[in-house]
């Protein structure tokens, strides 16, 4: 059974001017194992046209390439591929060697398509390259060979996947004399072994050392003469199933290639790893802020207690008043735990030993207010006790602790049920101090019985009112909003600052992305310009059988690379600075001011590659899309 037949073969260019260039015309040749055959003729003749079309990389001809039965002409893409890997294999006249890569390596990435576990290939490579005499140069790399060396490393790549038919384009086009027996010795051997060897050449001495000259001329086979019988043409089988270019010997290949640019790609690090460290720097500050704002007011009045009032509209200072029916309703709420009455006061006025003494804003005594506070005493939960602020005592004495158990008399202005305002007056004791400034606070109970005493009937201006969980204040707020009221007090607030510090921190992180999208242009550039310093590469892995989609995978390896590296590298500076700043903060608020949560890692981790990956999709498209036979003859 022939090996490969080629049937009226025909190829023609479409010119600029729509004219036609015919390159071949009516090709008709069958070839079989053991053969080596050189195609011979002058420049232009076809010949290397003719060696794209039998390897399967160009596919716009007429006729037919039938291997071993099976027409190339039906055959798709992929497995025009498969075919590549499985029955050809590629010496090249510049050797085509791929730079970053280790002679070991570049026969391994024939051998990464093969069904071979990895030990095996590597020990199959290292007997390749011991048959071609280069076993101690395994891990030198193309630039420390001789031509004579490179190619012999294009032949061990070319046996790798013991393919049927080896192609030789100019196989000693760059040697010297010496170099040129070595390497047809080998190609005879090759030949003897089972194999059809295929030359293209110009060379007279590589035409003579073959089994058989094929002679073309303008495209039209001329000549066609055995020299010599191919002594028992006994195919060799080949014995290596393969598969698409697995994904660790993709990464592996777009490592090596980023160590080789190892400064530009260190650029992008910095440039994403900026950009992360600062996103994630803001949402961390913006959370610890949250946090201390949150802590401090937890730690200075009670969250879960809110002071509710009526809405009042067109000066209608009655409905300034509190009922019954508002206590009920605001009792039934759900979580409620404790409904108080209170009392606001613009001010209120102290004498004490003559002297008068007003304050800038009082209220009645409620939950609001932590013991944490005081300075000395208690809280003012008895009848006729009141608690002072520092500055307030201060007036009065040097030293505010003298105050405390002294009586003074309190004068308040307030409105009777009539709305008429009437001045309450009682004698009270000084109970406690307070860190707040220019205030007096007393019961309800203390307020209401003076009122009481005076004949007039108080009615609370607001109600405080205790949620059971501080997690529950905010659901609490909208049923009383929905309820037509108004919320006073710091729980009320503690939502909306939370939103104001959250939302600056979105807009801190929102600049600081910035240089996100400078590293993802920065990538889309340096991927372009890849892909045009890479061409040859590419034909060199398309002619190996790599397919469109592991190119398009190579590529977007080196972005996923880039991503994953420039997110880590940035929470890592995130969290460093974040121990900086809390060792410091630590001494002077006892409170972490950064927070890394672990939400925003996963963000910085899931951002930084997803960024990575839309750069790579244009050159990684590309990239796989540049036609084999071109790529190769790339300069």
């Amino acid at each position: 059974m022939t090996l490969l037949s080629i049937q009226h073969i025909q190829k023609t260019y479409q010119l600029a001017d729509k004219q036609t260039l015919p390159v071949l015309n009516d090709i008709t040749a069958t070839f079989d194992a053991g053969e080596f055959v050189s195609i011979v003729g002058e420049s232009g003749g076809g010949k290397s046209t003719l060696m794209n079309i039998i390897a399967g990389l160009d596919s716009q001809y007429t006729g037919d390439v039938i291997v071993n039965e099976r027409p190339l002409r039906k055959m798709s893409e992929r497995q025009l591929d498969q075919y590549r890997r499985e029955n050809i294999g590629f010496i090249f006249q510049s050797f085509n060697s791929i730079s970053h890569l280790t002679v070991l390596e570049n026969v391994l990435v024939s051998l990464e398509m093969t069904s071979l576990p990895h030990k095996q290939q590597v020990a199959r490579a290292m007997s390749l390259l011991k048959q071609v005499g280069l076993s101690s140069r395994s891990k030198a790399y193309p630039r420390q060979l001789s031509g004579g060396q490179k190619q012999r490393v294009a032949i061990a790549r070319a046996l790798a996947s013991d393919p049927e038919i080896i192609i030789a384009d100019e196989p000693t086009g760059a040697l010297d004399e010496q170099n040129t027996q070595e390497i047809l010795h080998l190609l005879d051997q090759i030949a003897a072994s089972g194999k059809l060897v295929i030359a293209v050449t110009h060379s007279q001495i590589v035409a003579d050392h073959g089994t058989r000259v094929i002679h073309l001329n303008h495209g039209q086979l001329v000549h066609d003469q055995t020299l010599r019988q191919v002594a028992g043409s006994k195919r060799a089988a080949s014995a290596l199933p393969t598969r698409k270019l697995s994904f660790r010997a993709t990464f592996q290949m777009a490592l090596k290639h980023m160590q080789r640019n190892f400064g530009t790609n260190l650029l992008i690090t910095l440039g994403g790893a900026v950009g992360i460290f600062s996103v994630v720097l803001m949402l961390a500050l913006g959370r610890g802020v949250g946090g201390y704002i949150r802590h401090e007011i937890s730690g200075n009045l009670n969250p879960t207690t809110v002071e509710v009032t009526h809405k009042v509209k067109d000066g209608n200072t009655a409905a300034i008043q509190m009922s019954s029916h508002d206590i009920t309703k605001l009792s039934g709420i759900s979580h409620v735990t404790r409904v108080e009455k209170g009392y606001f006061m613009p001010s209120v006025q102290l004498q004490y030993h003559g002297r008068n003494v007003t304050t800038s804003y009082s209220q009645t005594y409620n939950k609001t207010f932590l013991s944490k506070n005081l300075t000395h005493g208690k809280n003012p939960t008895g009848l006729n006790e009141i608690m002072l602020s520092q500055d307030i005592a201060k007036k009065y004495t040097k030293d505010a602790q003298n105050l405390l158990g002294k009586n003074v008399t309190l004068y308040v202005n307030v409105t009777d049920a009539h709305q008429k305002p009437a001045l309450l007056k009682q004698r009270v004791k000084v109970v406690g101090l307070t860190k707040s400034s220019n205030t007096a606070v007393m019961s309800w109970q203390t307020l209401a019985h003076t009122a009481q005493a005076q004949g007039i009937n108080l009615k609370p201006t607001f109600l405080a009112v205790t949620v059971a969980k501080l997690s529950q204040v905010k659901a609490f707020q909208s049923q009383v909003k929905k309820a037509n009221y108004n919320l006073t007090g710091v729980g009320s607030y503690i939502d909306t600052i939370n939103q104001y510090v959250n939302l600056a921190s979105y807009v801190l992180a929102g600049i600081a992305a910035i240089s996100l999208l400078v590293s993802a242009i920065m990538i889309i550039v340096v991927l372009y310009i890849s892909v045009g310093t890479r061409t040859k590469e590419i034909g060199i892995l398309r002619a190996l059988g790599v397919r469109k989609g592991d190119i398009r995978s190579l590529f977007v390896s080196e972005a996923l690379i880039l991503g994953i590296l420039y997110s880590v590298i940035g929470l890592l500076l995130a969290e460093g600075l974040a121990l900086i700043i809390n060792s410091s903060a630590q001494s002077f608020i006892h409170f972490n001011i950064v927070q890394v949560a672990p939400e925003f890692v996963l963000f910085a981790l899931v951002t930084g590659i997803i960024i990575s990956l839309i750069a790579a999709w244009a050159p990684a498209r590309k990239a796989a899309k540049l036609d084999p036979v071109e790529a190769l003859s790339y300069e």
